[in-house]
């Protein structure tokens, strides 16, 4: 491994510009979640109003996925870009408003969650296609690699500034908006900065030219590509099943710390530290490793690592064999999700880029299909068997798609 592929990557001015867009933003919507989760619980009491205002932002990125892929296809990339961070901006800054007046209700966070997430939908795809237009195709694995490695720092980072601020500003009233304000004019700023910062980069991302087709016969288009092109196809099936059986570990983490470990909110700190430093770590490596020989046996073994460290959590009995654990989880999932993604990139051909990136992005909203299972056999059994079971199927997931999917077995296979 070599830091030389990061070097080249980097000597990249529009990759650059791009990826630090992609920093602020992330920052900006990890700092959200904490600010938005505070105030809501503080003014509600009820867990249930948390994830309404988590579904209000999550279920646009679901239904509207599909025409974001077909925005991206169709129009420039790095317009699609700057107009959703300065409107992200525009409506963070009217939301901060409504926060420090003290007029903010509940429905603002639910129209609100809307909003962001409806944009999120429509610019994502373009984000993630634009990337193969800054960079030759030998560095697009490393190029994504950064890109995961910036959202993970954004995710490790965005929650404890915006923890920090809440609580200097609160000085131990608990019931103040003010600090949450604060924090949504800093979130204002980062959007604006991700806007500023999109703007110096000087390829347009221009679509190639296309037929008089419609947006819907264009999505039809998409999902055919995806079903019609077996590498693409298993590129997908191999991130709908990490995010079904290994995602559910950040649901039941608070609740493995508390009734398995009878540890408390700074140990829960700390494996959550743990988590993203291990996800920073793998991103760099990854980057760092440049163009990889053996892909799909890549992108196979980590999938099974991933799927041993949520098992090898379900054993754990101690706090610092929890730490191991997920320090391997952080490593294995951004890791395995930096590669697909890359991979992806590089099997799909250019005009299909961002309806491709598009139906990745909607596949990881059937998360709650595993989520809920799983929940249910913690309620039932208990989470460290929940986790045992979650790391078991996915382990024999990844086996039987690596041994009888013939989609699977054609990744690396030129592109049609």
């Amino acid at each position: 491994m070599s830091s030389r592929h990061i070097a080249n990557v980097c000597k990249r001015r529009d990759f650059v510009g791009l990826w630090a867009g992609s920093v602020a933003a992330s920052f900006a919507m990890n700092m959200q979640i904490i600010a938005r989760g505070w105030l809501v619980y503080a003014m509600t009491s009820s867990a249930t109003d948390l994830a309404l205002v988590t579904l209000s932002f999550t279920g646009p990125q679901v239904v509207l996925s599909l025409v974001g892929g077909v925005v991206a296809d169709r129009f420039f990339k790095r317009r699609i870009l700057i107009i959703a961070q300065l409107s992200n901006c525009v409506a963070t800054v009217a939301m901060a408003s409504i926060i420090v007046a003290g007029r903010v209700t509940f429905a603002d966070f639910i129209w609100f969650g809307m909003f962001n997430g409806s944009v999120l939908a429509l610019s994502m795809p373009a984000r993630h296609s634009f990337v193969p237009d800054l960079v030759p195709r030998r560095l697009i694995f490393t190029a994504m690699a950064l890109n995961t490695a910036g959202m993970n720092l954004a995710r490790v980072l965005g929650p404890v500034i915006a923890g920090f601020v809440i609580a200097w500003m609160a000085d131990g009233d608990t019931t103040s908006a003010r600090g949450v304000g604060i924090v949504y004019c800093l979130i204002a700023a980062l959007y604006f900065t991700a806007a500023a910062t999109t703007f110096f980069v000087q390829s347009p991302g221009a679509p190639q030219p296309r037929g008089g087709a419609g947006p819907l016969a264009d999505i039809r288009a998409g999902l055919a590509y995806v079903r019609t092109n077996p590498p693409v196809l298993g590129l997908i099936l191999l991130s709908i099943v990490p995010f079904m059986f290994g995602m559910p570990l950040n649901t039941l983490m608070p609740a493995f710390n508390e009734d398995i470990l009878g540890g408390g909110a700074d140990d829960l700190g700390l494996l959550v530290s743990a988590m993203g430093i291990g996800a920073i770590v793998g991103s760099v490596t990854l980057a760092a490793a440049g163009e990889l020989r053996r892909k799909r046996a890549t992108l196979l073994a980590l999938s099974a690592g991933w799927a041993v460290s949520v098992a090898a959590l379900g054993a754990a009995g101690s706090l610092p064999l929890a730490m191991l654990a997920v320090i391997a989880f952080g490593w294995m999932s951004s890791s395995t999700m930096a590669l697909n993604r890359g991979l992806l990139q590089t099997q799909t051909t250019f005009s299909m880029r961002g309806r491709v990136m598009s139906i990745d992005i909607m596949c990881h909203g059937l998360m709650p299909l595993g989520a809920i299972p799983i929940g249910l056999i913690a309620d039932g059994f208990g989470v460290a068997a929940a986790l045992l079971v979650s790391g078991t199927l996915f382990a024999i997931a990844i086996a039987s798609l690596a041994r009888f999917s013939f989609s699977v077995r054609q990744i690396g296979v030129a592109p049609a």
